[in-house]
């Protein structure tokens, strides 16, 4: 099943996810072949970080659980809020895919 992860940054910790972003990068990409989808949320001006979002196929959602606590961002101490959820996909997709280069 896709699970969804919703995960929002804390106040003013632009620094920590920048020095965060390699190690996160290399974590996720050994999961690249399952992801759905995967980006970047930003705040209204379109440009500010706000946070993560992200859908992965995982097997149940304990693995999904389990895959993020060792997530470096999440052990990092990041996020303010994390929200994971079953994703099914009941539409298929016009806009905003593929990612920009």
């Amino acid at each position: 099943m896709i699970y969804t992860f919703v995960l929002l940054d804390k106040a003013n910790s632009l620094e920590l996810r920048r020095q965060l972003r390699p190690e996160h990068r290399t974590y996720v990409a050994k999961v690249a072949d399952r992801i759905a989808f995967a980006g970047g949320l930003v705040g209204d001006d379109g440009e500010t970080r706000v946070g993560s979002l992200l859908a992965i196929d995982f097997p149940s959602r304990e693995a999904a659980t389990e895959w993020l606590r060792d997530e470096p961002f999440t052990r990092g101490g990041l996020y303010s809020s994390v929200q994971i959820q079953g994703f099914v996909n009941l539409w298929p997709q016009k806009a905003g895919f593929p990612p920009a280069q």
